[in-house]
C-alpha cells in the first residue's frame, strides 16, 4: 500500500473511533430524570369497545 493508502486509513479509522467515544460518552453521560411521569389508569381508550 502507498504511503497516501495508509494515511487515508489511518484518517478515516481515527475519525471513525472519535466519533464512536464521542456518541457513547453523549449518551452514557446525559442525566437521568429526577421523576417518573406515569399516565393515569382510568383512561378509557374505547380499544375494549365492540
Amino acid at each position: 500500500m502507498t504511503a497516501a493508502g495508509w494515511i487515508l486509513m489511518l484518517v478515516s479509522c481515527g475519525l471513525v473511533t472519535v466519533l464512536v467515544v464521542f456518541c457513547y460518552r453523549r449518551v452514557l453521560r446525559t442525566p437521568r430524570p429526577t421523576e417518573h411521569l406515569h399516565a393515569p389508569l382510568e383512561i378509557d381508550t374505547h380499544d375494549a369497545d365492540t
